[in-house]
């Protein structure tokens, strides 16, 4: 199992020490919807923050994988629910790897539906 799969299993799981573990104590972790989070104490503020507010990962499926010494991508679908709301969008992850962990992990999410384009836009 790769870190960035290791990372994801914590999320699944619902478990801050296991997400922690695949993360260097400085790590910087950028969520696709803005926010920046730096450091060990900031990551765990955050997970554990988003589990009190009624957060929970329904699924995470990841798609095309790759995984080298130096850095590991993927895409992916991600479903939860928060703050009693669920939904799910497709996302992909760049991760930089040092000392056998995650040092910097950005996100990524599609904001609209995707389609095939026949020479129309749709509207949204």
């Amino acid at each position: 199992m790769t870190l960035l799969e290791q990372y994801i299993a914590g999320w699944r799981a619902h478990d801050v020490a296991a997400i922690l573990a695949t993360l260097t104590p400085d790590c910087v972790v950028i969520e696709s919807f803005g926010p920046i989070y730096r450091g060990h104490d900031w990551v765990a503020r955050w997970v554990s923050t988003w589990l009190a507010e009624d957060g929970h990962v329904i699924d995470w499926t990841v798609r095309d994988l790759r995984s080298s010494p130096e850095a590991e991508t993927a895409e992916w679908t991600f479903h939860y629910t928060w703050r009693g709301e669920e939904k799910s969008f497709d996302g992909a992850t760049i991760a930089k790897l040092h000392d056998s962990k995650l040092s910097y992990l950005r996100e990524y999410a599609t904001t609209a539906v995707l389609y095939d384009w026949r020479g129309e836009w749709q509207t949204l």
